[in-house]
């Protein structure tokens, strides 16, 4: 039977893995990440998962070392991980994702050193946006649990077979608790049925090589012509590009078993429908920026919110149709693309430079390395975008702007720092 239990957001991904009846775990700890695989080493250790290995390693390369090992011979596996251990795992990640594997891996958010911090910011998931995993960003315990069986099940479809991420805000989420419902396995395996992976180095009938040397051109052989370098990304991009329509259809699919959805498993909508100010966030800044919906709403500004669910592969055509009636967007990015501006700002950008109906878009960078945001901050953010698009004498910042910076009390201007 379903059980509702009042847990972190690192125990519900655990209890997520638990459900999904996870083959092998790699762990090493790193703060916040840690109980994430402490709580599974519980569930070993006490016969709750007694077809699961659980493998001790020495880094964080290791860990993922170990479950692409683990993923090729056909096993359904997981780890996580997160900031400066994330970043150690940077080039097995891309073997990960070349490979095709469909390893699911947490990221619980925190600031990249240095200097050092183990606070969260959203730094170390945008870091990984390239290797090749698919991302989801959530927004609450239940979403972590849900997300986990979710990405699962999108992984592990045949039509796309690719690793991925599920990020939820360090310390937030991660140590904070809430109620979540860990649903009956047997149900579960009827949603997430057992892995039928393309890879299986244990079947000795059927053995090959994986990822040997691969030239730039077509291998050409009487038995067969073989695909050079380029056609494995071009694959793996069209994987990336398909994905975006199974990660919806696996999200409708979900809902409708468990009853909970979460947009339409790409984004999540806040009082859009007639809004002429979208803000656009996601994770923690996107949870705060509900309030701050409502507080502009009383106030008489029509303002709404899309919170990004499905960051890779990033939803273009799905963002164009969400900001097609929005006058003005105003990005709230907790990461900076240093030299540039807010990460997801600039992607958004991209995404948008071909619309038909292409709004404004202001970009803030908020929060780096767990600084509080407030409501009244994001609040001043949007009021001042907005004013820049209706009052020509203010001033526009040509410049990346970070709310909640304290130069003055340290003596400098904005511009001497």
């Amino acid at each position: 039977m379903p059980e509702r239990k009042v847990i972190t957001g690192n125990h519900a991904a655990a209890y997520a893995c638990k459900s999904a009846g996870v083959e092998v775990v790699a762990a090493y700890p790193i703060t916040p990440q840690s109980p994430v695989v402490e709580k599974i080493s519980e569930f070993v250790e006490s016969g709750e998962l007694p077809n699961t290995q659980f493998v001790c390693v020495e880094s964080e390369q290791s860990a993922i070392s170990a479950v692409i090992a683990a993923s090729q011979m056909g096993c359904r596996v997981f780890t996580a991980s997160s900031a400066n251990g994330l970043a150690y795992m940077y080039e097995l990640l891309c073997w990960a994702a070349g490979s095709r594997l469909p390893i699911v891996m947490c990221i619980a958010t925190r600031a990249l050193g240095a200097p050092w911090s183990v606070w969260t910011d959203h730094q170390d998931a945008f870091s990984v946006r390239d290797v090749g995993f698919m991302q989801q960003f959530v927004e609450s315990n239940q979403e972590t649990y849900d997300t986990v069986l979710m990405s699962y099940r999108v992984a592990e479809d045949p039509r796309v077979y690719l690793p991925a991420f599920v990020s939820y805000d360090g310390y937030i989420l991660s140590h904070t608790t809430m109620s979540v419902q860990i649903e009956d396995d047997d149900k579960v395996r009827e949603f997430l049925p057992p892995l039928k992976h393309h890879l299986n180095l244990t079947d000795f009938d059927n053995v090959h090589s994986v990822n040997p040397v691969t030239p730039p051109g077509l291998t050409i052989r009487p038995e067969g012509n073989t695909p050079g370098y380029y056609e494995f990304r071009y694959s793996m991009q069209k994987a990336h590009e398909y994905s975006i329509e199974i990660v919806e259809e696996v999200a409708k699919e979900f809902g409708e078993k468990f009853g909970r959805y979460y947009g339409n498993g790409i984004y999540k909508s806040y009082q859009a429908d007639d809004a002429e100010v979208l803000i656009f966030a996601v994770a923690s800044v996107a949870s705060e920026s509900r309030g701050v919906v409502d507080t502009l709403r009383n106030e008489g500004l029509k303002v709404g919110l899309i919170s990004l669910k499905l960051y890779r592969p990033f939803p273009i055509e799905h963002l164009r149709k969400a900001f097609s009636k929005a006058k003005l967007v105003v990005v709230f990015d907790r990461d900076v693309g240093y030299g540039v501006e807010g990460i997801l700002c600039a992607e958004l950008k991209t995404a948008l430079y071909a619309a038909e109906n292409r709004p404004k878009i202001r970009g803030f960078v908020v929060g780096l390395g767990g600084r509080d945001i407030t409501a009244d901050q994001l609040i001043g953010g949007v009021k001042l975008a907005v004013q820049e698009q209706e009052i020509p004498e203010v001033e526009k910042n040509t410049h990346v702007e970070f709310i909640g910076v304290h130069l003055e009390e340290l003596g400098f201007k904005k511009e001497e720092f």
